[in-house]
């Protein structure tokens, strides 16, 4: 995960809609099914999912009344402690 990507994933959702971010999560999840996709993609792939699941994550805590800020600040620390242990 990289907070720069999060956070521009998070002004997408901002400007547009969090709708367009889970179809997107749906297309590549499916995605990863399939046979003919590569161990490297795979590794891309995954990526992707996480960064767009963390900014989703950083706008449920925005909408619950946090700071851009604080929610990513919050969400990484979550993220670090998870790591950690």
């Amino acid at each position: 995960m990289r907070l720069p990507v999060i956070k521009h994933m998070y002004s997408f959702i901002e400007e547009n809609d969090s709708d367009y971010v889970s179809e997107a999560i749906s297309f590549l999840e499916h995605l990863t099914e399939s046979e003919a996709v590569k161990d490297e993609e795979l590794d891309v792939i995954g990526e992707l999912l996480s960064n767009m699941y963390g900014a989703l994550e950083v706008e449920n805590l925005v909408r619950g009344g946090m700071t851009q800020k604080d929610a990513l600040n919050a969400f990484m620390k979550r993220v670090m402690n998870s790591i950690d242990k």
